[in-house]
């Protein structure tokens, strides 16, 4: 049938022609981009998978960069602790000279004065050793501030690896002793105060009057009630605590009173109390709390410094031990976190990315098609001048 108002074969070659150009953009679409799925058109299902994928990988990227920095804290931490080792060492050879009868007095205070230097210098570097603006041998860092740490070591929630840096200074407590005021041994009376802030197990309050001694040590459990006493109404905390020590006190400082003012706790000695009534805390709460009281002025001290020292070294070997455990453990972690990173990466490759080969025979596929669609849409537009002649 020969028509002019409708040209069936161009409508064909047009609708060819904007087909076969929606599969040209497409293909150079993919070739400019380097991706198989540029929009949820193209894959839904695969644009879904490579999403999650992608969310992986960045994931375990960060979690290589996690371990790695994990690592370099434990090292900060162990190489702190290699120092205390050493001068832990120069002090047992101290205490070892020390212990020889062949040196008098003078040698012996001489020997003691570089210990208590090297003493001090340990609690200072297990007090200020910072990785990252936190201390990390003062039992204070991680999350919970107990010294535990958790490193974040995978892409998903609950892929961590803990390990704990056990506080290795002296310690410090949270009882400090103000400076005791005497009494002139008739009516006046002598007293001294205890601030009680933070209580830590192992803090001990050690109490001095005529020619006697008494001594409080706290246990877990006090350490606990007080503090979270402490939490509460200001003051309830040293009250608690007041009341445990006038219990403990007893018929044998029958001629003291304890009592409480806000957070401290005031214990005042009666007209009969001699003069020189002193108070006194200290923590032994640190992992190497018992060096604080060593010393090498007497054989008998320099003996038992010994002992003491040999107790410290082993915690301290212990805790690195621990740390270069982690460390190794860590290292494989990182490890394992980019051989899976890589693969996962490979594998949405495969979901997202153009395969070149493919996408340049389809572009060259499509412009040799384009081509030949604009010459067939020339002739049909053509072919309708054939009508004129049945008009002439």
């Amino acid at each position: 049938m020969s028509v002019i108002n409708t040209n069936v074969s161009s409508l064909i070659a047009q609708n060819a022609m904007a087909s076969n150009t929606l599969a040209q953009s497409k293909a150079m679409q993919q070739l400019s981009t380097g991706l198989r799925i540029n929009g949820a058109k193209d894959d839904a299902a695969g644009l879904a998978i490579a999403s999650k994928m992608t969310a992986q990988i960045k994931g375990l990227d960060q979690a290589v960069r996690n371990s790695n920095d994990a690592i370099s804290m434990l090292q900060t931490a162990d190489g702190a602790l290699v120092a205390v080792g050493d001068m832990m060492q120069r002090m047992r050879e101290l205490a070892v000279q020390s212990s020889s009868d062949t040196n008098v007095a003078g040698d012996r205070g001489a020997l003691n004065d570089e210990f208590v230097q090297l003493k001090t210098e340990i609690n200072r570097i297990t007090k200020n050793t910072q990785w990252n603006g936190m201390a990390v041998l003062d039992g204070t860092g991680g999350a919970g501030a107990d010294g535990k740490f958790t490193f974040q070591v995978g892409a998903n929630k609950g892929q961590v690896i803990e390990t704990t840096i056990n506080q290795m200074s002296f310690g410090t407590s949270g009882i400090t002793a103000a400076t005791a005021t005497a009494g002139d041994g008739a009516a006046e009376a002598a007293t001294t105060t205890l601030t009680g802030t933070v209580f830590k197990e192992g803090d001990t309050i050690t109490l001095n009057a005529n020619n006697q001694q008494f001594q409080y040590t706290l246990t877990a459990a006090k350490a606990t009630e007080y503090t979270t006493a402490e939490a509460g109404t200001a003051g309830d905390g040293a009250k608690t605590l007041a009341t445990d020590i006038g219990a403990a006190l007893g018929a044998t400082f029958a001629n003291l009173t304890v009592s409480v003012t806000d957070n401290t706790v005031v214990l005042t000695g009666n007209a009969d109390v001699a003069n020189g009534f002193t108070a006194t805390s200290k923590s032994t709460s640190g992992g190497l709390a018992s060096l604080d009281a060593l010393d090498i002025t007497l054989q008998g001290n320099a003996s038992g410094a010994i002992k003491g020292l040999d107790t410290a070294i082993t915690t301290v070997n212990s805790q690195r031990s621990g740390l270069g455990a982690v460390i190794n453990r860590l290292t494989y972690a990182a490890d394992n976190l980019a051989n899976v990173s890589q693969n996962t990466s490979a594998s949405r490759s495969r979901v997202q990315d153009t395969d070149y080969a493919k996408a340049s025979t389809e572009l060259a596929r499509t412009q040799i098609i384009a081509q030949a669609s604009t010459a067939m849409l020339a002739q049909a537009n053509q072919s309708q001048q054939s009508v004129l002649a049945l008009l002439k």
